[in-house]
């Protein structure tokens, strides 16, 4: 797998000249959607970004240790029974019991959750009435999340807004973090102090439905192990699911669904080799998958079939699969190796 560091800097970068009123931060949860959170945060640091969230307190752990001192590490998850802030992290506290444990422990600096339509993390209107005073807690921000912002026009998103104005009118001069990936393409009204996108940073599309505005960042390549000729009548693979109909060359390459090859792409799905479209036949199996590369010449044993990349970006494999680009890039599993060009 080769991850293009630069274009992760240079999408940070575009997102945050869109984001005039305010820093952009970058979210690096479930390491970094798959392509490495250590030397992401790091190539994004090193370009300006201070602001960093991740989902859980041992990603948080993990990313103090990649990035040192400085940058604020926000844990979205909020913090663990019997954890403190003695690694520099940022909880956010989504609920009363949260806010209850800071008080209890003498937290300050965390981020309020409120939730404005996600039902999800974060108080609710009457919870947030009830919380009283939360000066004490010397709070950093108050953020939410958009549910639907990547469904042009959805109501919940107006919505939303109007209802996080009334929750930043209750903390008065309390820093505001609004935006995710495709609230930063929704105009001035869903602008803060703090956006936070995640998707757009790795070039899934923030605007489906309109031409991507991010750099793509990344490649799969995987070897191909075998080739060989087959007669017409042959099948492949488990279940005899796919018979060839001409005299075929099937390709084996080195990946399955235990790297995150989704097992639905069987039948659908496509690998490149040297520029050419080579069909996935038969079922995507735990470890292998095989190809016609009957109309792709280049292809040799020791060679490489591209998965990912120029021709077939998360966006598209995604498509085929019926799922998002999000899915696929964070199901990549650990047995790639991971290549990071510097930014």
């Amino acid at each position: 797998m080769l991850v293009d560091l630069g274009a992760i800097v240079a999408n940070w970068r575009d997102l945050s000249a869109r984001h005039a009123s305010g820093p952009v931060a970058g979210v690096v949860k479930a390491d970094a959607y798959g392509l490495g959170a250590g030397p992401v945060a790091r190539a994004l640091a090193e370009a300006g970004c201070r602001h960093f969230f991740v989902a859980q307190f041992s990603e948080g752990l993990a990313l103090r240790a990649a990035l040192g001192a400085g940058p604020m590490i926000a844990v979205l998850g909020g913090f663990p029974p019997g954890a403190d802030g003695g690694a520099g992290l940022t909880p956010v506290l989504n609920g009363p019991t949260d806010i209850a444990a800071a008080r209890a422990a003498g937290l300050t600096g965390a981020i309020l959750h409120v939730d404005t339509g996600m039902e999800r993390l974060g108080l609710n209107a009457a919870e947030l009435a009830a919380a009283g005073d939360l000066s004490a807690l010397g709070l950093r921000y108050v953020m939410t999340h958009l549910a639907c912002a990547d469904e042009a026009g959805h109501p919940l998103t107006a919505l939303q807004a109007t209802r996080f104005a009334a929750a930043r009118a209750a903390l008065p001069g309390l820093p505001a973090s609004f935006a995710n990936s495709a609230g930063l393409f929704l105009g001035e009204e869903f602008a803060s102090d703090l956006a936070r996108p995640g998707c757009a940073l790795y070039g899934i599309n923030p605007t489906p439905g309109r031409p991507n505005p991010m750099r793509q960042v990344m490649r799969l390549l995987v070897p191909i192990l075998q080739i060989r000729d087959i007669a017409p009548g042959t099948t492949v693979g488990y279940g005899a699911a796919w018979t060839a109909a001409r005299p075929s060359r099937i390709a084996t390459i080195a990946a399955g669904y235990a790297d995150g090859y989704l097992r639905a792409l069987s039948g659908r799905g496509t690998a490149f080799v040297e520029g050419q479209a080579a069909p996935l036949v038969g079922r995507v199996s735990m470890d292998l998958i095989t190809l016609d590369v009957t109309d792709a010449p280049a292809a040799q044993v020791g060679g490489m079939a591209e998965l990912i990349g120029p021709a077939q970006t998360p966006d598209h494999l995604a498509a085929l699969a019926g799922t998002i680009g999000y899915e696929i890039l964070t199901s990549l599993g650990a047995r790639y190796r991971r290549r990071h060009s510097p930014a």
